[in-house]
Protein backbone atom coordinates (compact mmCIF):
# COMPACT_ATOMS: atom_id res chain seq x y z
CA UNK A 1 0.00 0.00 0.00
CA UNK A 2 1.35 3.45 -0.90
CA UNK A 3 2.48 5.47 2.08
CA UNK A 4 1.52 9.12 2.43
CA UNK A 5 4.23 11.64 3.22
CA UNK A 6 3.34 13.76 6.20
CA UNK A 7 2.78 17.22 4.72
CA UNK A 8 -0.09 18.42 6.89
CA UNK A 9 0.59 20.88 9.66
CA UNK A 10 3.92 22.33 10.72
CA UNK A 11 6.95 20.23 11.50
CA UNK A 12 8.94 21.02 14.64
CA UNK A 13 12.13 19.95 12.88
CA UNK A 14 14.71 17.37 13.96
CA UNK A 15 16.01 17.67 17.52
CA UNK A 16 17.65 15.25 19.93
CA UNK A 17 14.64 15.28 22.29
CA UNK A 18 12.24 14.28 19.50
CA UNK A 19 14.48 11.46 18.29
CA UNK A 20 13.42 8.10 19.69
CA UNK A 21 16.65 6.14 20.12
CA UNK A 22 15.47 2.56 20.69
CA UNK A 23 18.55 0.45 19.93
CA UNK A 24 20.53 3.61 19.07
CA UNK A 25 20.81 4.91 22.63
CA UNK A 26 24.62 4.89 22.68
CA UNK A 27 24.88 7.18 19.65
CA UNK A 28 22.31 9.58 21.12
CA UNK A 29 24.10 9.68 24.47
CA UNK A 30 27.40 10.34 22.72
CA UNK A 31 25.99 13.28 20.75
CA UNK A 32 24.19 14.73 23.78
CA UNK A 33 27.41 14.57 25.80
CA UNK A 34 29.38 16.13 22.94
CA UNK A 35 26.83 18.96 22.69
CA UNK A 36 27.12 19.62 26.41
CA UNK A 37 23.60 18.49 27.36
CA UNK A 38 22.15 21.93 26.74
CA UNK A 39 25.11 23.88 28.09
CA UNK A 40 27.29 26.10 25.91
CA UNK A 41 30.59 24.28 25.25
CA UNK A 42 33.69 25.99 23.88
CA UNK A 43 36.18 23.11 23.93
CA UNK A 44 34.46 20.13 22.33
CA UNK A 45 36.50 17.06 21.51
CA UNK A 46 37.86 17.25 17.94
CA UNK A 47 37.75 13.47 17.57
CA UNK A 48 35.42 12.77 14.61
CA UNK A 49 32.16 10.86 14.85
CA UNK A 50 30.69 8.72 12.08
CA UNK A 51 27.12 7.38 11.98
CA UNK A 52 26.09 4.70 9.54
CA UNK A 53 22.97 2.71 8.84
CA UNK A 54 20.16 2.00 6.41
CA UNK A 55 17.65 4.59 5.24
CA UNK A 56 15.24 5.42 8.04
CA UNK A 57 17.69 4.71 10.85
CA UNK A 58 17.90 8.40 11.79
CA UNK A 59 21.28 9.53 10.45
CA UNK A 60 20.10 12.76 8.86
CA UNK A 61 17.76 13.50 11.76
CA UNK A 62 20.67 13.32 14.20
CA UNK A 63 22.97 15.47 12.07
CA UNK A 64 20.28 18.12 11.64
CA UNK A 65 19.54 17.93 15.37
CA UNK A 66 23.20 18.61 16.11
CA UNK A 67 23.21 21.51 13.64
CA UNK A 68 20.13 23.04 15.29
CA UNK A 69 21.55 22.59 18.80
CA UNK A 70 24.80 24.30 17.80
CA UNK A 71 22.93 27.17 16.16
CA UNK A 72 20.89 27.64 19.34
CA UNK A 73 24.21 28.01 21.16
CA UNK A 74 25.22 30.72 18.70
CA UNK A 75 27.74 28.58 16.82
CA UNK A 76 28.27 28.53 13.07
CA UNK A 77 28.40 25.16 11.36
CA UNK A 78 29.68 23.86 8.04
CA UNK A 79 27.13 21.57 6.39
CA UNK A 80 27.58 19.42 3.30
CA UNK A 81 25.30 16.84 1.73
CA UNK A 82 24.92 15.27 -1.70
CA UNK A 83 22.75 18.17 -2.87
CA UNK A 84 25.65 20.64 -2.72
CA UNK A 85 27.31 20.43 -6.17
CA UNK A 86 29.99 23.01 -5.30
CA UNK A 87 30.57 23.15 -1.53
CA UNK A 88 31.82 26.41 -0.07
CA UNK A 89 35.38 26.72 1.25
CA UNK A 90 36.15 25.80 4.85
CA UNK A 91 35.66 28.63 7.35
CA UNK A 92 37.61 29.08 10.57
CA UNK A 93 34.41 30.52 12.06
CA UNK A 94 32.77 27.09 12.02
CA UNK A 95 32.54 25.33 15.37
CA UNK A 96 32.06 21.98 13.63
CA UNK A 97 31.50 20.44 10.22
CA UNK A 98 28.66 18.04 9.44
CA UNK A 99 28.85 15.72 6.42
CA UNK A 100 25.62 13.93 5.48
CA UNK A 101 25.15 11.06 3.00
CA UNK A 102 28.88 10.80 2.31
CA UNK A 103 28.30 7.60 0.31
CA UNK A 104 26.67 9.75 -2.40
CA UNK A 105 29.46 12.32 -2.73
CA UNK A 106 30.84 13.12 -6.17
CA UNK A 107 34.56 13.50 -6.77
CA UNK A 108 34.21 17.26 -6.30
CA UNK A 109 32.34 16.81 -3.01
CA UNK A 110 34.87 14.24 -1.80
CA UNK A 111 37.70 16.68 -2.47
CA UNK A 112 35.84 19.40 -0.57
CA UNK A 113 35.03 17.04 2.31
CA UNK A 114 38.68 16.01 2.55
CA UNK A 115 39.74 19.67 2.58
CA UNK A 116 37.20 20.45 5.29
CA UNK A 117 38.40 17.47 7.30
CA UNK A 118 42.06 18.47 7.12
CA UNK A 119 41.25 22.05 8.09
CA UNK A 120 39.02 20.88 10.91
CA UNK A 121 41.85 18.81 12.34
CA UNK A 122 44.28 21.70 11.96
CA UNK A 123 41.97 24.11 13.77
CA UNK A 124 40.75 21.55 16.34
CA UNK A 125 37.20 21.55 15.00
CA UNK A 126 34.83 18.62 15.32
CA UNK A 127 33.60 16.51 12.41
CA UNK A 128 30.37 14.49 12.47
CA UNK A 129 29.53 12.52 9.34
CA UNK A 130 26.97 9.97 8.20
CA UNK A 131 26.66 7.37 5.45
CA UNK A 132 24.93 4.11 4.63
CA UNK A 133 27.99 1.86 5.11
CA UNK A 134 30.69 1.42 7.74
CA UNK A 135 33.81 3.43 6.86
CA UNK A 136 35.79 0.52 5.45
CA UNK A 137 33.01 -0.30 2.97
CA UNK A 138 32.54 3.23 1.62
CA UNK A 139 33.43 3.68 -2.06
CA UNK A 140 35.28 6.94 -1.43
CA UNK A 141 38.82 8.17 -1.90
CA UNK A 142 41.13 6.45 0.56
CA UNK A 143 42.25 9.56 2.47
CA UNK A 144 38.65 10.57 3.18
CA UNK A 145 37.44 7.08 4.02
CA UNK A 146 40.23 6.46 6.54
CA UNK A 147 39.54 9.77 8.27
CA UNK A 148 35.84 8.98 8.56
CA UNK A 149 36.71 5.77 10.40
CA UNK A 150 39.39 7.26 12.64
CA UNK A 151 37.19 8.30 15.59
CA UNK A 152 33.88 7.25 17.13
CA UNK A 153 31.80 5.01 14.86
CA UNK A 154 28.18 4.08 15.57
CA UNK A 155 26.02 1.71 13.53
CA UNK A 156 22.38 2.82 13.67
CA UNK A 157 19.49 0.39 13.40
CA UNK A 158 16.00 0.98 12.04
CA UNK A 159 13.35 0.42 14.69
CA UNK A 160 11.40 -2.78 14.26
CA UNK A 161 7.62 -2.80 13.77
CA UNK A 162 6.97 -3.77 17.43
CA UNK A 163 9.35 -1.03 18.61
CA UNK A 164 7.59 1.60 16.50
CA UNK A 165 4.22 0.47 17.85
CA UNK A 166 5.49 0.52 21.42
CA UNK A 167 6.91 4.04 21.06
CA UNK A 168 3.73 5.28 19.39
CA UNK A 169 1.57 3.69 22.10
CA UNK A 170 3.70 5.19 24.88
CA UNK A 171 3.59 8.65 23.28
CA UNK A 172 -0.20 8.41 22.95
CA UNK A 173 -0.57 7.30 26.59
CA UNK A 174 1.53 10.27 27.74
CA UNK A 175 -0.91 12.57 25.93
CA UNK A 176 -3.91 10.79 27.38
CA UNK A 177 -4.88 9.63 23.89
CA UNK A 178 -6.28 6.19 23.12
CA UNK A 179 -5.21 4.63 19.83
CA UNK A 180 -7.12 1.52 18.87
CA UNK A 181 -5.44 -1.23 16.87
CA UNK A 182 -7.25 -0.15 13.70
CA UNK A 183 -6.00 3.41 14.09
CA UNK A 184 -2.47 2.21 14.82
CA UNK A 185 -2.50 -0.01 11.72
CA UNK A 186 -3.74 2.90 9.60
CA UNK A 187 -1.02 5.23 10.86
CA UNK A 188 1.73 2.68 10.26
CA UNK A 189 0.61 1.63 6.79
CA UNK A 190 -0.67 4.85 5.24
CA UNK A 191 1.87 7.42 6.44
CA UNK A 192 5.65 7.77 6.53
CA UNK A 193 6.90 5.24 9.03
CA UNK A 194 9.84 7.14 10.51
CA UNK A 195 9.16 8.08 14.10
CA UNK A 196 9.61 11.81 13.65
CA UNK A 197 6.76 11.86 11.12
CA UNK A 198 4.63 9.54 13.24
CA UNK A 199 5.02 11.76 16.32
CA UNK A 200 4.10 14.83 14.29
CA UNK A 201 1.07 12.95 12.96
CA UNK A 202 0.07 12.01 16.51
CA UNK A 203 0.26 15.67 17.56
CA UNK A 204 -1.97 16.66 14.64
CA UNK A 205 -4.47 13.89 15.36
CA UNK A 206 -4.62 14.82 19.04
CA UNK A 207 -5.16 18.52 18.25
CA UNK A 208 -7.80 17.76 15.63
CA UNK A 209 -9.68 15.40 17.96
CA UNK A 210 -9.74 18.05 20.70
CA UNK A 211 -10.88 20.78 18.31
CA UNK A 212 -13.64 18.69 16.75
CA UNK A 213 -14.52 16.83 19.97
CA UNK A 214 -14.39 13.51 18.12
CA UNK A 215 -13.00 10.15 19.15
CA UNK A 216 -9.84 9.14 17.31
CA UNK A 217 -10.89 6.74 14.58
CA UNK A 218 -9.81 6.04 11.02
CA UNK A 219 -12.74 8.09 9.61
CA UNK A 220 -11.69 11.00 11.83
CA UNK A 221 -8.12 10.84 10.48
CA UNK A 222 -9.46 10.72 6.92
CA UNK A 223 -11.58 13.81 7.66
CA UNK A 224 -8.51 15.59 9.01
CA UNK A 225 -6.59 14.73 5.84
CA UNK A 226 -9.46 16.00 3.66
CA UNK A 227 -9.37 19.35 5.46
CA UNK A 228 -5.62 19.81 5.11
Amino acid sequence: MKQIALDIGLSTGPTLPNFFPGPNQLACEHLALWLGRGQVVTNRSPVPTYLWGNSGSGKTHLLKAVREALREQGARVGWMDAHDPEPEPFSEDWAAILLDDVHLYTAVQQQAAFNWFVNAQTHQRSVIAAGDQPPAALLLRDDLRTRLGWGHVFGLKVLSEPERRAVLRQAADERGVFLGDEVMDFMLTRFSRDLTSLMELLDLIDAYALRTKRAITVPMIRAMMDES
